[in-house]
């Protein structure tokens, strides 16, 4: 497996200064991945931006790691609602245009 993109846990924690069993935390939570090759346990970069944060959560504000959970559900859950919001904001624009259009044809029909 191509490591191009994994950083070693263990190296991780000596540069955030911050215990491998946080990390274990974790994962056992189903919040991040971790992958083992030849016993050295990595993490996806594409998950240190999302890692980062779980540290500052816990770290910095005292969140244990339930309420990082939840935090992360709850946030999952916002952006999935945004996404929703704008799907449902695109399909009301399109109804709209075609609702003006149907309503200039029917004015320009009667103004014959």
């Amino acid at each position: 497996m191509k490591t191009d993109y994994l950083i070693a846990v263990e190296e991780f924690c000596v540069i955030h200064n911050i215990e491998i069993s946080f990390i274990g935390s974790l994962q056992q939570n189903g919040l991040i991945e971790i992958t083992t090759i030849k016993e050295t346990e990595f993490i996806n970069v594409s998950q240190l931006k999302q890692l980062e944060k779980f540290v500052r959560l816990y770290y910095d504000l005292d969140i244990n790691i339930e309420g990082i959970e939840t935090i992360s559900h709850l946030l999952q859950r916002i952006n999935t609602m945004q996404d929703e919001i704008i799907t449902l904001r695109n399909r009301l624009r399109l109804y709209d245009s075609e609702l003006s259009i149907y309503t200039t044809c029917i004015a320009n029909h009667f103004n014959q």
